[in-house]
């Protein structure tokens, strides 16, 4: 059984744009002055979305003659899962890993660490733990952790274990200065 598509306005386009729970993203019907100063008439439409390299569907919003581009999931989420952005502490994350489906049931927000961590085992990687690493030429594990735009790099180990335990420690530390 399909579900019904849900349209809410668009935060900061209120009047103007709206997305659906499905993922697509619409313009309303309104009015808007012209160069001439008359009143045009504009007809709303479904938005066409290019796609990023990312390959995350993206729209370009415009309000008072300017345009600002937009993930098509950041908007879903925003909407429906009462989202606030906030650079990379809280991201909205993709259940299925196919960044072209935005449906609002597919979408959820979680921790950019977490993210990580799912990244890891999506990718097959060759620890078990997150932020540790095999480096084949030098045939230890290497641990290395990021924050924002800053990476620490913990080490090598003879076992993988440890550098796990070097990853954990150091997030500690950075954690417990944030408080």
């Amino acid at each position: 059984m399909e579900s019904q598509e849900i349209w809410k306005e668009v935060k900061g386009y209120e009047g103007i744009y709206e997305v659906s729970n499905i993922g697509r993203v619409r313009s309303l019907d309104r009015t808007r002055k012209a160069l001439n100063n008359s009143i045009a008439k504009v007809k709303g439409q479904m938005l066409i979305p290019g796609r990023a390299k990312s390959g995350y569907f993206t729209v370009s919003l415009c309000k008072d003659g300017k345009g600002k581009s937009f993930t098509v999931h950041q908007l879903v989420a925003i909407a429906f899962l009462n989202h606030i952005p906030n650079r990379y502490k809280n991201i909205v994350d993709h259940k299925d890993n196919v960044p072209s489906n935005n449906c609002v049931d597919n979408l959820q927000i979680i921790t950019q660490r977490n993210n990580a961590s799912k990244d890891q085992f999506r990718f097959n990687r060759n620890s078990q733990y997150v932020g540790v690493c095999w480096h084949i030429s030098r045939k230890k594990w290497y641990a290395s952790l990021s924050v924002g735009r800053k990476r620490y790099n913990l080490g090598s180990f003879i076992n993988e274990y440890d550098a796990h335990l070097a990853y954990q420690s150091k997030l500690k530390e950075i954690q417990n200065a944030e408080l």
